[in-house]
């Protein structure tokens, strides 16, 4: 007897993903498509289309629950329309939910990326035993998302949970939203690379390379997160140095918005959910450092489970 299931979509400026996600929060099935994000909100929604119409070849659409859309930028508190999504061309404020049911005959709904992974973290990840966390998705930007009693917070204007654009300093460096010192500015990919970049070209000459340069071939343009990553776990000292020092960054970071919210969780995604454990045991005690006194025993930082997966599970969770 075929059994419910769920339609999740991850999007994202250069590709979609899409998946058949069951009760239990498996993935079953997957599709994938160039998203075209360049071309345009109609271009995207027909490659969006494409890839759920793959999947429901190979499946019983009486059993379809509906369709949950996880995407960047600001979602309506309605689920329904999306606002000014980065690095993709031409979109303002696209009515992405109705677009899409235009198309299928099952429920849509549609929510922010960041937020869609951390319901799939509460509901099937790390945070299935907490009512109440921050997420934290720390890739090539740094993005978050509340969870309070169970549920995603979004604020009264669906916005909630930009922990990346959380200033630790008012004279630091710019971040592409405009703001001086946000944490994003600091340890999103493109900044941590141009910092290890930095901190490589001002080595002194005739010194041993870093590991970093070796795995880089020399060209430090190719410096990226999961080439320090390496490195360290190699037992490189700069490039270990570089990520405690990030580590404590979002340490810093979340703590101010532990003492805003009192919330004592810290659950941490993206590609540094494959990081060292000194990297979460930096962010923890620097968390720790910067709290209110009466909670810093309580305060723990977990690693995300879900990895790449928790786009598609947590988009198709919105409908289940």
């Amino acid at each position: 007897m075929a059994q419910d299931f769920f339609i999740g979509v991850d999007l994202g400026a250069t590709s979609v993903k899409t998946g058949v996600v069951d009760s239990a929060g498996i993935i079953v099935d997957q599709a994938a498509a160039d998203a075209k994000g360049s071309e345009g909100p109609e271009t995207v929604v027909r490659q969006i289309a494409f890839t759920i119409n793959e999947l429901m070849k190979r499946q019983s659409s009486v059993c379809c629950r509906g369709i949950g859309v996880g995407s960047p930028g600001i979602v309506s508190l309605d689920r329904n329309t999306v606002s000014y999504p980065p690095n993709f061309s031409d979109w303002t404020d696209i009515h992405l939910g109705d677009m899409l049911a235009r198309k299928f005959p099952f429920p849509v709904r549609v929510e922010n990326d960041a937020n869609v992974a951390a319901i799939a973290e509460a509901k099937f990840g790390a945070g299935i035993d907490e009512r109440d966390f921050i997420f934290v998705i720390w890739g090539t930007g740094v993005g978050g998302g509340i969870i309070v009693d169970k549920q995603i917070f979004h604020g009264p204007h669906g916005g909630a949970g930009e922990i990346g654009h959380l200033s630790i300093d008012h004279n630091g460096p710019q971040c592409n939203c405009g703001n001086r010192g946000c944490i994003e500015s600091y340890i999103g990919q493109r900044y941590l690379s141009q910092r290890t970049k930095e901190i490589l070209n001002r080595k002194t000459k005739g010194s041993a390379p870093s590991l970093i340069e070796r795995l880089v071939g020399g060209n430090l343009d190719d410096i990226e997160p999961r080439i320090i990553s390496a490195a360290a776990e190699q037992g490189d000292r700069i490039a270990q140095d570089i990520l405690r020092e990030a580590g404590e960054l979002l340490g810093f970071a979340l703590s101010s918005a532990m003492n805003l919210l009192d919330i004592r969780v810290g659950v941490i995604g993206g590609g540094i959910s494959a990081a060292p454990d000194f990297v979460f045991h930096a962010i923890e005690s620097a968390a720790r450092s910067r709290v209110l006194q009466p909670h810093r025993s309580h305060i723990r930082i977990l690693r995300a489970k879900l990895g790449n997966s928790a786009g598609i599970i947590g988009a198709a969770s919105l409908v289940m």
